[in-house]
């Protein structure tokens, strides 16, 4: 496999490294939590609802603006500045003597905004149009495979106490942080800069670009309920895990292994000869409506093989989104592709704190009365009403944008 730039492999890596810190410290939220709180795990279900939504929400507002400072002053010093942040903020986590200081890392976590943004961006800037769906799936690739890493780690970890995990997070974010200074270039050419607009880095004014765009207001629709239905995995599975099958940490750390393995597999040998094949559009189809298949089945699993099924099953859902990303990327020029990935940040943003609000309390609420997989059941129900507007709309009236089968390569960048 060739790179069109040596920036995409260390976009990449950074993504990876990130991931690996995000599911190291899964496995041991819900143990934290109670510890902490000294609440049961429905209720706990529902204060680690909130700690997601003190995140979202500082994203919304922060994620924009870190998108249109990248579009100004380029990629690689808000890659920076993030991960230093999210440094610190593990630190802090790992430490807290108080639910309050989770609650105060959080936020300060959201402001900082992540890589996702940043690293999308620097892709688009340094990929051909044609080629983005495919490159956009191996950034979904880097984080499946953080996702074998962190949580496996993380359950190990979790045998020496709760704040392990956190600890080790603070160090891998500290090292990519290193790793970006030292070897990554910026990928944002001096005439493709514009300056920084206060009215385009608020969250509202980060969906201008797509607005007047024909076809964007449902593909936005889309974006959106897809990532209302998928916070269902980071809002409740470790909790879920827990209720329904008695898992612990161990357990649920090789559970979140075993869907990054699938992941990978799929966003690296899967998505970009999916899209180059059926388009865009079609692609999107199938990762959709295998997430409600999958979402139905987790709802009703009673042993701990089906788990295993549906989440080699559920690889295919990983289509979805690059497909989707892809779509947006064609419909703004090069000096708006921050703007386009601060706008879908924002949208992850909404969907993040309205998907653990509602999802965590269906859960509860769910284990409470004998059903903890509620809260699944409710995703695939959000994800279904996604597969209708695909039908409906998008399919109708935004054909496929590829090219034909013929004149493109089926490797997947």
């Amino acid at each position: 496999m060739t790179f069109a730039h040596r920036a995409v492999p260390i976009a990449l890596l950074a993504v990876l490294i990130d991931s690996i810190g995000f599911g190291i410290v899964l496995p041991v939220l819900p143990t934290l939590i109670v510890e902490l709180t000294g609440q049961n795990l429905a209720d706990a279900t529902r204060t680690g609802g909130m700690l997601l939504i003190v995140f979202a929400v500082a994203h919304f507002f922060a994620g924009p603006i870190l998108g249109n400072l990248g579009d100004r002053y380029g990629r690689r010093p808000v890659l920076l500045a993030a991960m230093l942040i999210f440094a610190c903020d593990y630190a802090l986590m790992a430490f807290a003597p108080t639910i309050a200081w989770l609650f105060a890392g959080r936020l300060i976590a959201g402001i900082a905004g992540a890589v996702y943004g940043p690293a999308n961006a620097v892709l688009a800037d340094v990929t051909p149009p044609e080629k983005r769906g495919a490159t956009f799936g191996l950034m979904g690739a880097a984080f499946g495979i953080g996702f074998i890493i962190g949580p496996a780690i993380g359950g190990l970890l979790g045998d020496l106490g709760p704040r392990v995990p956190f600890m080790a997070a603070a160090g891998l974010a500290a090292f990519n942080a290193t790793w970006i200074f030292f070897a990554l270039p910026e990928s944002l050419k001096p005439e493709n800069r514009r300056a920084f607009e206060w009215k385009r880095a608020n969250p509202l004014g980060a969906f201008a670009p797509l607005f007047g765009l024909k076809g964007a207001l449902p593909l936005l629709a889309v974006v959106f309920i897809w990532q209302l239905a998928h916070q269902v995995y980071p809002a409740t599975w470790a909790f879920y895990a827990e209720i329904a099958h008695n898992w612990g940490p161990r357990e649920i750390g090789w559970s979140l292994a075993a869907s990054g393995v699938t992941m990978a597999v799929a966003q690296i040998f899967i998505t970009g000869r999916a899209i180059a094949a059926l388009g865009e559009v079609r692609t999107v189809m199938i990762g959709l409506s295998v997430g409600a298949l999958v979402y139905a089945g987790y709802a009703f699993a009673d042993k701990g093989w089906q788990v295993y099924a549906l989440i080699g099953f559920g690889a295919l859902q990983a289509l979805a989104y690059p497909s989707l990303n892809a779509l947006l990327s064609r419909m703004v020029d090069a000096s708006n592709q921050g703007a386009l990935q601060g706008g879908m940040a924002s949208i992850a943003s909404i969907a993040a704190i309205l998907g653990p609000l509602s999802l965590t309390q269906t859960l509860a609420a769910g284990a409470e009365n004998g059903f903890p997989g509620a809260a699944f059941l409710l995703a695939s129900a959000l994800t279904l009403v996604a597969v209708v507007i695909v039908v409906t709309f998008l399919a109708r009236h935004h054909p496929p944008a590829h090219a034909p089968v013929a004149e493109r390569s089926g490797d997947p960048i």
